[in-house]
């Protein structure tokens, strides 16, 4: 790290002015008052020069005055003659009365900064310690708290970060010099006049951006190339004659897979420094132009964002507890324990247990782990992927649940699989973890999720042989040994009652199979019923006749075992067991379990809990349940043979439609007060849940989503729950724009129209196909987003629901927007607005009265839309509706900066950003952004333009279609041809041009205009 420049002093520590002051010790007895000129002063200088003493501001009077400050406080308390400080404030040429003015300023700062002295001075008393004292015909500053001085504050700060790095302490070192940074406000000693405040100025500035330059290198050695491109854009626009800035943007746009504006940064670089200096770019610029040219593998690493900075590094412990009474298993154990010790120094050390169901393949995984931990002292991953079910976990879904237990923000995280794989193998780089994957599908499950990397190792368990799994250490598991059986029997139900009846306790064993899992739940149901002897146990189990008919059929083994305990449970206790088995779902809530039960929460938790103990149920975290795979199975078919009637069966899961319905409808009403989707909604017989506040309702949804759309899903097959289960995905859309869920939310509303069309359900179909034209719009498919729409409308209108005829006349006209099909627009909206006024509907009115005003505006008509937007957000805020208040804005701001009113442009829009971002709305968080950067451009501030125009494009990652991107590369490209990056801007308009030809898209003709004559040809 670059250290402190040359020139610039050292003085005394100093905290921020916002932050609270460590309280002075008293100088008065105990119980008086303490003085206010006792409190510490404090003092900045990197920004305006400023002085507060505790909380209260203290006046430095005139910049002569404040330059004096200045001087001293940058001389560490040493003495500055009058000759010194009359040079630092005039220079050459002092006025005559120069010295009779230090004088005069410097009687002034005393008064202020020591009034207390002053006064006693005036008395003639003994002043205390001042802190502007007059010395040998000079003046200095003395006796401040260490950190009275916020350049002192930033330059610990910096030591601090540069000790962090050479340790390899990457995120403490980028988090410390985040504080230092953070404590410039602005132009250092702004308005400060005078030579000496110049040269402290010029100094200081540069070594803020070394310091700058230091935490954008360390950003891109942690991987955050993303979201350094917006930042260094601004700083190359700013200093374009700073060859580093240009070296690190280089380096950032090619890790982000955008080799083409890397090279034209050097282009544009060399072409400039040979303009105004007459100069080649530096050996250091020229290589890394070279290395890109022949894409050198080492540039790509690391080539995904990183963790965000932490103050210690990140060491999940994520392996489950392992059973206190672990028997037998030796060799195994061994062998194991060999081959993850042999990690170190190999690539990486794979070991994968098959079996059957039940035959102890977790358990024995996780003892190991747990003897391990010491070889891994980086941290311990675990994951049940879920593999003998039907919807086994995604490996994009495991790599992002991994990345974030690894210390990576969301917003870190990339969308695809293979640039999560890559992110997680260079988090690991340089760790010792170890893996541990439960449950696997198969080998193609395990390869994105094997660490690949020194000295960590992993061990995976499936049912099936990984025979394609390269290097890994197979082993096959069979049930266990009869000593080892034993053995474990006797640990669990104890010596005293075993050794009295030995024989009945092999026959116990024997007859399950010597499965681990079937034997674990025989012995803990005999230790917790005293009065039972093994005898009794033996003779439950002597019946063969489903014994024996499951043990001999492969994973009925299991079932077996399962049915061994649950004969034992309470009638309450297997109802339970049954209908939540019926559930599709990874887990289940506490409160979405009390839905299917018909009970209340507290009932239904201790009957969970109960379930739990038997071990025929899991408790995934506080409050959530979930089953393990087969014995989901086993309980599924327990409630489809004749212990539930199908009525039963069918009145438990439309419970949970209706739970799923009634809270994510609480959900939308609380986002969007007044809104006239809640009261269209089908009824519900079964209440949802009451949120405190927005969040804690957004939290709700996106935490069940995946829960709620596979309750989507399995509603969809049955004609009465299909509309349902429909309207629960129409108010659930926010799971579509945010991009949390945006695959899961396409496949379930394609899959909800199939069934309502298949079902002959019209009015169904009409409201499937609105989630669906919503799917459509986000992504660009608007050709297809037109299509539905016009479906629906028929349909809607066929049977008399006008609720999807105002939303889908409201999508057309949009859609018609963005195909400068603006009669056509304009129609629809105007209908879509009295459809909506003919349900009493407001928020739908302002809805498309916005859009509308968009149509106008392209039409110009600049003064309506002004006034049509405006009109929305009257509605919206009359209503208190935040969210939809924020699309208001966001169309007024596009009013407002075609009509040249840029400020007030600028102010709404980020008014919108603003709800957006607290909102999780990523597609409208970034379409804001991009629209800011519109306005950037116009009011001529092309550097800020550029770096709104990254951070759309980062946040618009993975949603809202190659239409938007298109649209953003355009106003990207603008903005880099204002800062001088010609080169850069044109490979934007290539890659916007190409996107839009591709779509067949008319803005491709305006594009390629902007291209040079040659690249356009």
């Amino acid at each position: 790290m670059d250290g402190v420049p040359d020139g610039v002093p050292r003085v005394p520590e100093q905290r921020r002015p916002d932050s609270t002051p460590t309280p002075s010790e008293p100088s008065t007895t105990p119980g008086a008052e303490q003085p206010a000129e006792s409190a510490a002063l404090r003092f900045s200088v990197l920004g305006p020069v400023r002085a507060w003493r505790g909380d209260e501001p203290v006046t430095t009077g005139s910049p002569q005055q404040r330059a004096l400050l200045a001087a001293l406080l940058l001389r560490e308390g040493r003495t500055a003659t009058a000759a010194e400080l009359i040079d630092a404030l005039w220079g050459e040429e002092p006025p005559s009365q120069a010295l009779a003015a230090v004088r005069t300023y410097a009687s002034r700062l005393r008064k202020v900064l020591d009034p207390g002295g002053e006064a006693a001075r005036r008395a003639g008393g003994t002043a205390a310690t001042a802190v502007l004292v007059s010395e040998s015909g000079g003046y200095a500053v003395r006796d401040l708290a260490e950190d009275a001085l916020d350049l002192t504050v930033a330059q610990d700060l910096a030591t601090g970060a540069e000790k962090a790095r050479s340790a390899g302490d990457l995120c403490h070192a980028r988090e410390t010099l985040r504080r230092a940074l953070a404590l410039w406000d602005g132009e250092t000693l702004a308005g400060v006049p005078g030579p000496y405040a110049e040269t402290q100025r010029v100094r200081l500035e540069e070594w803020r951006l070394q310091l700058v330059e230091s935490r954008l290198d360390m950003d891109l050695e942690q991987g955050c190339h993303a979201e350094a491109v917006s930042e260094l854009t601004a700083l190359t626009a700013a200093h374009p004659l700073r060859e580093r800035l240009r070296e690190l943007l280089m380096l950032a746009l090619y890790r982000s897979g955008r080799q083409a504006e890397a090279l034209a940064v050097y282009a544009d670089t060399r072409r400039l420094l040979a303009d105004e200096l007459g100069v080649d770019p530096r050996p250091g610029l020229s290589e890394l132009q070279q290395r890109i040219l022949q894409a050198d593998p080492g540039l790509a690493e690391p080539s995904s964002p990183a963790p965000e900075p932490a103050a210690v590094p990140v060491r999940p412990a994520q392996l489950p507890a392992t059973v206190p009474d672990f028997t037998g298993r030796s060799g195994f154990v061994r062998e194991l324990g060999g081959i993850l010790a042999s990690a170190e120094g190999r690539v990486m050390a794979v070991s994968a247990l098959a079996g059957i169901g039940g035959v102890g393949k977790t358990t024995l995984a996780v003892h190991v782990a747990h003897q391990a931990r010491a070889a891994f002292p980086d941290g311990q991953l675990y994951v049940d992927l879920q593999g003998a079910g039907a919807r086994a976990a995604e490996p994009e879904t495991v790599l992002g649940s991994f990345l974030r237990a690894l210390g990576t923000a969301d917003s870190a995280i990339p969308d695809s699989l293979e640039e999560r794989a890559a992110l997680y193998r260079s988090v690991l780089a340089g760790r010792r973890v170890l893996v541990l994957l439960d449950n696997a599908r198969d080998a193609a499950q395990v390869r994105p999720l094997l660490p690949g990397t020194d000295g960590c190792a992993a061990l995976v368990t499936s049912r099936v042989r990984m025979l394609d799994l390269a290097g890994a250490h197979l082993i096959d598991l069979d049930v266990m040994s009869p000593d080892e059986a034993l053995a474990l029997f006797t640990k669990i139900v104890g010596e005293e009652r075993v050794a009295s009846e030995r024989k009945a306790a092999l026959d116990v064993v024997a007859a399950c199979g010597f499965l681990p899992l079937a034997i674990r739940i025989a012995a803990s149901r005999l230790a917790a019923r005293r009065t039972w002897t093994v005898s009794v146990l033996a003779a439950k189990l002597a019946d063969e006749r489903r014994r024996l008919d499951e043990l001999q059929a492969g994973d009925l083994a299991v079932k077996a075992t399962f049915e061994l305990g649950y004969g034992q449970l309470e009638p309450a206790q297997a109802r339970a067991f049954r209908l939540l088995g019926l559930a599709d779902g990874p887990d289940i809530s506490l409160a979405a379990a009390a839905a299917v039960l018909d009970l209340p929460v507290e009932d239904t938790e201790d009957l969970l809990e109960s379930l739990v103990d038997t071990s025929l149920l899991e408790s995934a975290a506080p409050g959530r349940y979930r089953f393990h795979d087969l014995v989901r199975l086993y309980a599924r078919a327990c409630a489809e043979r004749d212990e539930l009637s199908p009525s039963e069966r069918g009145s438990a899961l439309s419970r949970l439609l209706d739970f799923y319905l009634a809270s994510a409808a609480g959900v939308y009403a609380i986002e969007r007060p007044g809104d006239r989707l809640v009261d269209h909604l089908a009824p519900t017989s079964y209440p949802g849940l009451r949120f405190d506040s927005r969040h804690a309702a957004q939290d709700w949804l996106y935490a069940e989503a995946i829960c709620l759309l596979a309750c989507v899903r399995q509603a969809a097959g049955r004609p009465e729950t299909l509309p349902r289960a429909i309207d629960m995905l129409w108010a659930a859309h926010d799971l579509s724009e945010s991009g949390a869920n945006s695959k899961e939310y396409e496949a379930t509303a394609q899959a909800l129209v199939g069934a309502a069309r298949s079902h002959g359900l019209g009015r169904a179909e009409a409201r499937a196909l609105m989630t669906l034209v919503n799917v459509h719009h986000v992504s660009g498919r608007f050709e297809r987003a037109e299509e539905e729409a016009e479906r629906a409308i028929l349909l809607a209108q066929e049977s008399d629901d006008l609720l999807p005829v105002c939303w889908a006349r409201n999508a057309r006209g949009i859609i018609a927007l963005y195909q400068n099909r603006h009669a056509d627009g304009e129609e629809h909206l105007s209908r879509a607005i009295e459809h909506f006024r003919a349900l009493g509907d407001r928020p739908g009115v302002a809805a498309a009265l916005c859009n509308l005003s968009r149509i106008h505006l392209a039409t110009g008509r600049t003064q309506s839309a002004v006034a049509l937007a405006q009109e929305g957000i009257d509605i919206y805020d009359a209503m208190g509706n935040a969210l939809r208040g924020a699309n208001a804005r966001y169309a007024l701001g596009l009013a407002l900066t075609q009509s040249g009113e840029l400020h007030g442009a600028a102010d709404r829009l980020q008014e919108a950003l603003e709800v957006f971002r607290d909102s999780r709305q990523r597609l409208w968080e970034g379409m804001s952004l991009f629209r800011l950067a519109e306005v950037d451009l116009a009011a001529r501030r092309a550097a800020r333009a550029a770096a709104n125009a990254e951070m759309a494009l980062t946040v618009l990652r993975g949603i809202g279609g190659e239409w938007r991107r298109g649209n953003v590369l355009t106003v990207l490209g603008r903005a880099l041809s204002g800062i001088g990056q010609t080169g850069r801007a044109q490979v934007c308009w290539q890659e916007a041009a190409a996107i839009y030809e591709e779509l067949g898209s008319p803005e491709a003709a305006e594009v390629r205009a902007l291209l040079s004559p040659v690249q356009a040809a």
